[in-house]
């Protein structure tokens, strides 16, 4: 697939309704990148970005890899006609040069119009996606995506409590990681003392999500719990080295060791593993530390497993 095919494919979401825009640039919660949205879209419910209020356009705005953006425009460089009937332009914007994409495509029963953007950022690649369906395409152009496509704006960090407040649960001790990052938006979150330049694996770091089942019984909890850690990424030649039942705040959890490999250096990693069972679902709390750290590491690990509370 192509990368102009790619940027295409991915707009799966998005757009305005009006060709008027707010005064000032907006950024979503959670979001690398802001704009002018068309009057009528407002914050989206569902996934970071915006809609308006019937959810009939939508603008969906996501992080890529720092590479795709090179990528993109090493393609449009060798071919700038486009392939497969769609033709990227290119748009000056306060982030730099976007390219972009409009197709015309069909969702379900319904006539869209989708248009997707790429930009360029210092360690991601800036991605908005937008879909119109045919009876709004009079009030949300070509010519008034193409405005709002153009008041985009990247900035590099996101406010470590705008971060925290996506999340299911509160995160009330961060331990002295000097980086927070969302891993997916409301889902999944990593701290770490290195960064996205240097790799992870390197220094301590912790990956916070919800895992979306439980274990069936009490009695099921071992098996599920192993089970769970072996979808670890990163982690090579990985071997379990202790896993038993704990209480985490009161509630029935699971505590899984392993010794590993990780990283691009292959670098001698012990990872521990926390579950706390729900009825529907289950917290996950991951910390991973180079051996030589461990003895540090893991009181910063437990520090934040214990400052982990439910919301409201």
């Amino acid at each position: 697939m192509t990368p102009f095919r790619l940027l295409a494919a991915v707009a799966l979401l998005i757009a305005a309704t009006c060709s008027a825009f707010a005064a000032d640039v907006v950024f979503p919660p959670g979001a690398h990148v802001g704009m002018k949205p068309l009057v009528g879209l407002v914050r989206a419910k569902t996934f970071i970005g915006f809609e308006t209020e019937d959810q009939s356009v939508r603008v969906l705005i996501a992080d890529l890899p720092a590479d795709a953006y090179g990528e993109v425009v090493s393609a449009f460089k060798a071919n700038p006609g486009g392939s497969g009937g769609i033709k990227p332009e290119s748009l000056e914007t306060p982030a730099g040069l976007g390219y972009y994409t409009i197709e015309s495509a069909r969702d379900g029963a319904t006539n869209v119009r989708r248009y997707s953007m790429i930009l360029p950022g210092p360690t991601f690649s800036g991605y908005i996606a937008v879909q119109v369906p045919e009876n709004a395409a009079k009030i949300y152009t070509d010519d008034a995506v193409r405005q709002m496509f153009a008041s985009a704006v990247i900035r590099n960090e996101v406010p470590v409590d705008e971060q925290l407040g996506l999340m299911p649960f509160k995160v009330t001790e961060l331990a002295d990681f000097k980086n927070v990052r969302m891993v997916a938006p409301g889902a999944a979150l990593i701290l770490a003392d290195g960064d996205e330049k240097s790799g992870f694996e390197a220094k301590p770091f912790m990956i916070l999500g919800v895992v979306a089942s439980t274990a069936a019984s009490p009695d099921d909890r071992g098996r599920f719990a192993q089970q769970v850690a072996t979808t670890i990424p990163g982690v090579r030649d990985g071997r379990i080295t202790m896993s038993e039942p704990i209480r985490i705040d009161g509630q029935p959890g699971y505590e899984t060791r392993i010794d590993a490999t990780s990283g691009k250096d292959n670098t001698p990693v012990t990872i521990v593993q926390w579950l706390r069972f729900g009825s529907q679902s289950s917290v996950r709390i991951i910390g991973s530390s180079p051996r030589t750290d461990w003895g540090t590491a893991f009181p910063r690990f437990r520090a934040v497993r214990d400052g982990i509370e439910p919301r409201g």
